[in-house]
């Protein structure tokens, strides 16, 4: 009776939940269980897949490079030293986007040029301010300007890019980019305002462009 007493204790202990904090659902994950990488897993993979799907640009793509990324930070799990879980995500993410860059230069081309499928999925993030009209006109407007900025997006340097879709469309902090960049704060604000340059530049080069630009200065 007495060590069936003990298993249930230990039992107990070992039970996990979603409310875990990452330290202890990595701990977990590192001596086999399954499930506790799972609730990483349910917890990170929307950040991820949103990563993936602005470098990829097409959400079967991007499921594949989010399956990848998950695999190889499960692999890798011991190289992760913050034991109270502290930059998972960060670690996560520099994971993906490293993957993503790798997936583009073996294929040799920049993020795929056919936009539709990613741009009419419930994921696509990058959004105009709301508006209180649902004019047909209006949203038509928005569609079209989203279309623009995500084409320009996708003509960035790879540093650029990244700094710009985890800034300006995710709403990360600078440190914590500079975490999943591996680069200094610093260097994450230069590639910010020259990505954003950037941007302009070639919003610029064409009429609709233009139309574009002073249209999302004035949202």
């Amino acid at each position: 009776m007495f060590l069936v007493l003990q298993r249930l204790r230990l039992q107990r202990r070992q039970a996990i939940s979603p409310d875990d904090s990452d330290g202890a659902l990595i701990e977990r994950a590192r001596e086999g269980n399954l499930e506790a990488y799972n609730l990483l897993v349910d917890r990170y993979r929307d950040a991820v897949y949103r990563v993936a799907l602005r470098y990829m640009r097409r959400p079967d793509l991007a499921d594949d490079v989010t399956q990848d990324a998950f695999l190889r930070a499960y692999d890798a799990l011991d190289s992760f030293r913050n034991e109270d879980g502290y930059g998972f995500k960060s670690w996560l993410l520099r994971i993906a986007s490293n993957r993503a860059l790798d997936v583009l230069r073996y294929e040799g081309r920049r993020p795929a040029s056919s936009l539709d499928a990613a741009l009419d999925s419930e994921e696509s993030n990058w959004e105009p301010a709301e508006s209180n009209t649902e004019h047909p006109v209006e949203l038509a407007e928005q569609a079209a300007l989203r279309r623009h900025l995500e084409a320009a997006l996708g003509d960035l340097p790879e540093d650029q890019r990244l700094a710009v879709i985890l800034f300006d469309v995710e709403g990360y902090s600078y440190e914590e980019i500079a975490d999943i960049a591996g680069v200094a704060v610093g260097t994450v604000k230069s590639r910010l305002h020259r990505g954003r340059g950037r941007l302009r530049d070639i919003l610029n080069e064409d009429e609709t462009g233009r139309e574009h630009l002073g249209r999302l200065a004035r949202l």
